[in-house]
């Protein structure tokens, strides 16, 4: 049986995932990472080439020396959106950033004041805004880097980074590609009306773009040594996370919704064509099937808070986890179970509902919590910061909802955050809709691998190879009972977050993530 290799640069970490090619999961291998803020630009976040490299060849090779017998077949690859790397016309890499990096506020500043319907229009034509585009990026590179931007003249992606590495050419797709803000939303390809308005070189446009599902190269004699593959494999264009999510997940056909649960959580609705938001709260991307778009909202870093929860409040359950051969996030679900729904009225301030046009979020806060050490533990804090996480996703397809005209009856749940019992159950009684859990957690992954598969002809197409690969663990059915103290707990917080933002605003407090430029 052949094999299928799916590698990924997310944002708390890099990933090596090996599946067979009927979709089962047969080994992986993570490493974590964090992306440090360079010294004099506030809000930067950079993406340290080759220490990450490093890290991920050893996640490689630690998957092989799982399944020593492993054909693989092929290799994709899926990151963060947002992150981008530059290269010169010799192909050497020049700079990378990962998705967050907030450095370019003056740069976004100085867009809008130039045009105040510059970044509307902008958004408009591409789905994105200049939040975390890739333009007030360029520009500020421009500024403060002259040298090194003169000489880039090619932009990929941080999953493109990962396949040039191991030996494809310099290219992209518009999954990923189309998050820099500079791809049309029509066409999914390069848009030289938005390089000429924004003041961006158009070098940029001359890096190929292909769809999802196209050999792009092969392993690299280099790479092979560096990683144990064999040279000569075929390596196969991936895209964004969130888009082969989707695929990994079955979500294959319009009007079908996914949450992935990870670092951030994203919501993924399947659209059959583009569609505009007055409001400039959605967010446009295309999806991994060319015939199709999808409407995405995000909440900010629950996957993050939780482990933050972890190495700050739980490190004896990490050490104990270890010991037994267990995951921590286990043992701590185990204590949030002990504690009622509502987690007795506390209320977590972390990341807003989606607002794109106005992306920021409040400083991160508990309110509401009783003094008492038999409500208000270990276990009531962690499974608040669970619910909360629901809430906003909640919020969040009510506004996908608005724009579609069509709410979720049911839907998808991957991630990290669907491996335990209870936070799917929460999710479904939050939202009150059955989700489907399943077999294979790393959805993202095993749509790069479903995207390895067509490129070197194993399956058909990505929405053949999705529904047919996709295997079910189980189904969460809402709980009915716990309706009410979940519509509570939403109002509380909706009624709580405009004021603890507004504190943000004000600088009484820092927010826990800004736009650039907001």
């Amino acid at each position: 049986m052949r094999h299928l290799l799916a590698l990924d640069a997310g944002t708390g970490s890099g990933r090596a995932v090996l599946f067979d090619e009927e979709g089962r999961q047969l080994a992986a291998a993570s490493r974590e990472w964090t992306h440090r803020e360079e010294p004099g630009h506030p809000g930067s976040m950079t993406f340290e080439r080759d220490r990450n490299w490093a890290m991920l060849t050893s996640a490689i090779q630690e998957v092989l020396a799982q399944v020593p017998e492993a054909d693989v077949a092929a290799i994709s690859t899926t990151s963060m959106r947002e992150g981008i790397a530059l290269y010169d016309e010799h192909g050497e890499e020049l700079w990378a950033c990962a998705n967050v990096d907030a450095r370019a506020v003056e740069q976004v500043r100085e867009l809008r004041a130039r045009d105040p319907e510059l970044e509307r229009w902008a958004y408009l034509r591409s789905g994105q805004t200049f939040a975390l585009g890739a333009a007030p990026r360029l520009l500020w590179l421009e500024r403060h880097e002259p040298e090194l931007y003169a000489r880039a003249t090619r932009m990929a992606m941080l999953s493109d980074w990962i396949a040039i590495r191991l030996g494809a050419e310099i290219a992209l797709d518009p999954t990923n590609g189309g998050t820099t803000g500079l791809f049309h939303l029509e066409t999914r390809r390069w848009d030289p009306d938005l390089f000429h308005r924004l003041g961006i070189k158009p070098d940029f446009m001359e890096t190929p773009v292909y769809e999802v599902g196209t050999v792009i190269g092969e392993v690299s004699p280099t790479a092979s040594e560096q990683t144990g593959l064999r040279a000569g494999t075929p390596i196969v264009m991936g895209g964004g996370d969130a888009q082969l999510g989707t695929v990994g997940l079955g979500v294959a056909r319009a009007g079908e919704g996914a949450i992935l649960g990870g670092s951030f959580w994203q919501q993924e609705v399947n659209l059959d064509g583009p569609l505009t938001d007055e409001t400039g709260r959605m967010r446009l991307n295309f999806a991994a099937d060319r015939a199709q778009w999808q409407a995405e909202a995000i909440v900010f870093f629950p996957g993050i808070a939780a482990r933050w929860f972890r190495d700050a409040f739980a490190p004896d359950l990490k050490a104990r986890a270890e010991s037994e051969g267990r995951d921590a996030y286990e043992l701590l679900e185990e204590l949030a179970a002990t504690v009622p729904p509502g987690s007795h009225g506390l209320t977590p301030i972390l990341s807003d509902a989606m607002d794109y046009s106005h992306w920021r979020h409040a400083a991160p806060s508990f309110l509401n919590f009783p003094l008492d050490p038999e409500r208000a533990h270990r276990g009531t804090f962690f499974r608040a910061l669970q619910e909360n996480a629901a809430i906003v996703t909640r919020a969040n397809l009510e506004r996908v909802a608005e724009l579609t005209g069509a709410p979720l009856g049911a839907a998808v749940f991957a991630g990290g955050a669907a491996k335990g019992r209870l936070w799917p159950q929460i999710v479904a009684d939050v939202l009150q809709i059955p989700l489907k859990i399943p077999a294979v957690k790393e959805a993202t992954s095993l749509g790069a691998a479903i995207a390895a598969g067509v490129g070197v002809g194993l399956y058909p197409s990505l929405q053949g190879a999705a529904e047919a690969l996709v295997r079910w663990e189980r189904e969460v059915e809402p709980n009915p009972a716990n309706k009410d103290v979940y519509d509570e707990a939403y109002a509380r917080w909706q009624a709580a977050y405009p004021v603890q933002l507004e504190l943000a605003d004000r600088g009484v407090t820092q927010h826990m993530w800004r736009a650039p430029g907001e």
